[in-house]
């Protein structure tokens, strides 16, 4: 098993660095662009999640990713706000914010792009979205 472990400040402009990241840590599963792509485009929704909803300001978002044989596993974590209902919030087109940007679809999104994906949260502790995807290619 191989795995590192990240906290970035919940800025936009880290949401690119944090799929770079995810990605380069693929290499060694020799992943198809179809693959890293569907990876990036989850972690991507994730992260954005948490800068978009977590917090009232900026935090800190943890970003945990483990390989184990051909299978990848990424949790993505904030302590901010949580969500009070989780089931709700993971529904097409529900969405906390009001303004027109929200589409409501980054849960979906991730589950479209990975193979698993589970939700924990509790209010005022935050969210862990944890996500797995197993590439076609080996170690």
């Amino acid at each position: 098993m191989n795995y590192f472990k990240m906290q970035i400040l919940g800025k936009s402009e880290n949401e690119k660095f944090c799929r770079s990241a995810i990605a380069a840590f693929c290499v060694g599963l020799a992943p198809s662009v179809e693959e890293i792509n569907d990876v990036k485009t989850a972690v991507s929704e994730a992260v954005t999640n948490v800068i978009v909803h977590a917090y009232d300001s900026e935090g800190i978002i943890g970003i945990d990713a483990y390989i184990d044989d051909n299978k990848l596993t990424v949790e993505v974590s904030d302590s901010g706000k949580g969500i009070s209902d989780v089931i709700k919030a993971q529904e097409p087109f529900y969405s906390t914010k009001s303004d027109d940007e929200r589409s409501g679809m980054g849960f979906t999104v991730m589950q479209t792009f990975m193979d698993s994906v589970e939700v924990e949260s509790e209010i005022g502790k935050g969210t862990k979205v944890k996500m797995t995807k197993v590439f076609g290619g080996k170690c």
